[in-house]
């Protein structure tokens, strides 16, 4: 069994409390750990990823300006992204997201959560992404 870091639960500020549960739960019952690398994000912030590879140096790293990362009317974020934590550092093979994406999806199932994992995107898979299911917190 896992156990989220200081840090990640630090990470997890500012999430609806919905979303944080279900990491919680999930880290218990996951086969692969993992770490929370975003929470909540600043409208800035997601200025900033969004510039990344456009017009600022680096890979692209975020498609949308409309992120669930950033705060809603509810007043909390809607996404966390989580990353594998192997060997003391973190992976970015796929086969570690799908076990993280099965925890996710089984604590979410046991919470009545509904949530929607990035990795099964089909024009671009985003393994470390899960928000809450947008038609039902953003009505």
């Amino acid at each position: 069994m896992f156990k989220l870091s200081k840090k990640s639960i630090e990470k997890l500020a500012g999430v609806h409390p919905d979303l944080v549960t279900v990491v919680l739960r999930a880290i218990e019952i996951s086969e692969c750990d993992f770490t929370v690398i975003c929470g909540m994000r600043t409208l800035q912030e997601q200025e900033d990823l969004y510039a990344q590879g456009r017009t600022k140096p680096g890979p692209i790293v975020t498609w949308s300006m409309n992120s669930q990362h950033l705060k809603q009317k509810t007043g909390h974020g809607h996404a966390v992204d989580l990353a594998a934590w192997v060997n003391g550092g973190i992976s970015w093979d796929w086969d570690h997201y799908h076990k993280i994406a099965r925890a996710m999806k089984t604590a979410a199932k046991e919470l009545n959560t509904p949530i929607d994992w990035g990795g099964d995107w089909v024009s671009k898979p985003d393994g470390p992404h899960f928000e809450l299911r947008q038609s039902e917190y953003l009505k």
